[in-house]
C-alpha cells in the first residue's frame, strides 16, 4: 500500500485567453496552475494485480481510516490484510491504532524510517506516471483525478501481478558483478 501526491505531475496548462480560478484573464502563454495537492491511496493485491483506491485532498488519519475500511469491505473476509506503509505519523495515530485494534485480520508493516524501498505498489505507481501523468494535460484537479480514477478502473479491468523473472541467486550473482566491476574501476 502507499499513498503518492498525484498534483506532483501538475495540472494542466490553461489555454492563452483562459480565466484563472479569480476570474482574471490569462493572455500571457500557458503556464502550469496547482489547485492543491491530492492524495491517491492505492493498494496492491500482489496476487492477482488489482488495485484498491481512493483519492483525497488531505492526508490524515481520517482520510487514511476511510481507506481501511475501503479495503475492509473490498476484501473478503476470510483473508488476513498485510499492508506496508511508509513511517508517515498519519499512519501511527490514536484514530488509526483503534481502528486495527478492532480489525485483527489487518496487519500493518512499516519501511525503515529513510530507507528507498522498491515495492510492487510503487512500480505500479510508476506505471500511472509513465501512462497518465507525465505528459497529461488536465485543465483542474477534478478532471486530473477523473483521469487517474479512470485509468486504475481501466487497470482493475485487466490487472497484471509482477512476477520475478530472476532467482535471488541471481539477482546477488548480478549485484555481486556490479559491485566488482564499479568498485575494481578506479573510482575513489
Amino acid at each position: 500500500m502507499c499513498r503518492r501526491e498525484i498534483a506532483d505531475a501538475g495540472v494542466g496548462p490553461l489555454a492563452t485567453g483562459a480565466a484563472d480560478d479569480a476570474g482574471h484573464a490569462r493572455t500571457a502563454q500557458p503556464r502550469l496552475r496547482r489547485h492543491g495537492v491530492a492524495s491517491l491511496f492505492a493498494a496492491f493485491n500482489i496476487a492477482d494485480g488489482t488495485v484498491i483506491s481512493q483519492i483525497h485532498h488531505r492526508h490524515r488519519a481520517v482520510e487514511f481510516t476511510k481507506f481501511l475500511v475501503a479495503i475492509d469491505k473490498a476484501v473478503p473476509t476470510a483473508l488476513d490484510v498485510h499492508l506496508i506503509c511508509d513511517n508517515l505519523a498519519t499512519h501511527k495515530t490514536p484514530t488509526v491504532n483503534d481502528w486495527l485494534a478492532k480489525h485483527p485480520r489487518f496487519h500493518i508493516h512499516f519501511t525503515p524510517t529513510g530507507s528507498s524501498w522498491i515495492n510492487q505498489v510503487g512500480r505500479w505507481f510508476g506505471f500511472l506516471t509513465d501512462q497518465l501523468l507525465r505528459r497529461g494535460v488536465h485543465k483542474s484537479v477534478a478532471a486530473l483525478e477523473k483521469d487517474v480514477r479512470d485509468w486504475i478502473t481501466a487497470w482493475n479491468t485487466d490487472p497484471k501481478p509482477f512476477a520475478r523473472n530472476k532467482t535471488a541467486e541471481e539477482i546477488l550473482d548480478s549485484l555481486a558483478r556490479y559491485i566488482a566491476r564499479i568498485s575494481g574501476g578506479g573510482h575513489q
